[in-house]
């Protein structure tokens, strides 16, 4: 018979607690859920028995979370721990990372955030400690970066990958700087997305540093997943590394280019994508573009379509069909219509050479 996993939820307002009982009720694992409404009693029920994680709020009387979590590190180093808090504080924040918590999550306040914060608490209950990063284990370090820029964030990451360290710096939603060894900008951002593990702390931004990365987050993105992709091909009998040709070989150098999205008519899921944040959504919608335009040009016996063009207040988007493939390209602002329709088509060219 399967052991059911056991969670701590320790916060010093019973209903509270009571409210975020029955949100972990909602985990598909449907682990055991107890709670305490002080640390000292967390601190007793540890000992008493084993758990899979805790979870603990921060502002408690007598003994609050970052003392309980202190303790917590030394006699339990395998217990899995999680902040979760109305506290809205980078130094609490960076003091939790500091000790080790594996997430840092503020009490959520709609569905979207409760389901977000389910599946990292899921991932945590499952997952061993051998691969992913301690903070937001069901996150690679593309997704964590990128979470801090969709919500504007300003922060320093820091990084660590066994004896490696690394830094990202974010400024308002935008990546500014990357510092790892001796490299610095793009070059050191590459290098630090290339590590499969380690831990990462968020520390208070740094205003003042000078910038060195002037592109958008999406298009560094974009270029460090192919940089990473070209670099996944083995190595020659020499034992020189022999990089493999990505479908995204030389799209990310296009002009203008932000996310690249392809898809196969007929298939549930997209088969590329670089640069979005949630690509499921972005392909349900273009899917969904792509049939209704498709049917009003037979309606019209205006021919088989050929590209739509979509202009919004924060990015522009061309929905095109090559062959059998159907694609989604996202492109800065800036761009006009007429550069992005040649844009396009330079895309499409590289894409089927």
């Amino acid at each position: 018979m399967e052991t059911r996993h056991r969670i701590l939820l320790v916060d010093d307002e019973p209903g509270l607690l009571e409210t975020y009982q029955q949100i972990l009720g909602q985990l598909p694992s449907r682990p055991e859920i107890q709670t305490a409404a002080s640390g000292a009693r967390a601190l007793a029920m540890l000992e008493a028995q084993p758990f899979r994680l805790l979870i603990c709020d921060l502002k408690m009387p007598k003994m609050d979370g970052l003392q309980v979590l202190s303790i917590v590190r030394r006699k339990h180093p395998s217990l899995r721990t999680v902040v979760l808090t109305g506290v809205e504080d980078e130094q609490f924040r960076s003091r939790a990372y500091a000790l080790g918590v594996d997430l840092y999550w503020n009490k959520p306040t709609s569905e979207q955030e409760i389901r977000m914060f389910l599946e990292c608490l899921e991932s945590l209950l499952g997952r061993d400690a051998a691969e992913g990063f301690r903070g937001v284990q069901s996150k690679s370090l593309m997704d964590i970066i990128q979470l801090e820029c969709i919500s504007q964030s300003s922060s320093v990451l820091r990084i660590t990958n066994g004896p490696l360290t690394g830094k990202v710096w974010i400024q308002d939603g935008e990546l500014i700087d990357a510092e790892a060894g001796d490299q610095r900008g793009e070059t050191a951002f590459q290098k630090i997305l290339s590590w499969k593990a380690g831990n990462f702390e968020s520390r208070p931004a740094e205003p003042n540093r000078p910038r060195a990365i002037f592109k958008s987050y999406n298009a560094v993105l974009l270029e460090s997943a192919q940089a990473l992709d070209e670099l996944q091909g083995g190595v020659s009998a020499e034992g020189a590394p022999v990089p493999t040709k990505s479908p995204l070989a030389e799209l990310s150098q296009v002009e203008g280019v932000e996310f690249v999205l392809a898809m196969l008519p007929g298939e549930s899921r997209y088969q590329v994508a670089r640069g979005l944040e949630n690509p499921e959504r972005m392909a349900k919608w273009a899917r969904e573009s792509i049939d209704r335009f498709r049917e009003l040009g037979h309606r019209l016996n205006a021919g088989p379509l050929e590209s739509i063009q979509a202009q919004g207040p924060q990015r522009h988007a061309t929905l095109a069909c090559q062959g059998k493939a159907e694609f989604c390209v996202g492109w800065k602002h800036s761009m006009t219509p007429d550069r992005i329709r040649e844009m396009m088509k330079k895309v499409l060219s590289l894409w089927v050479s």
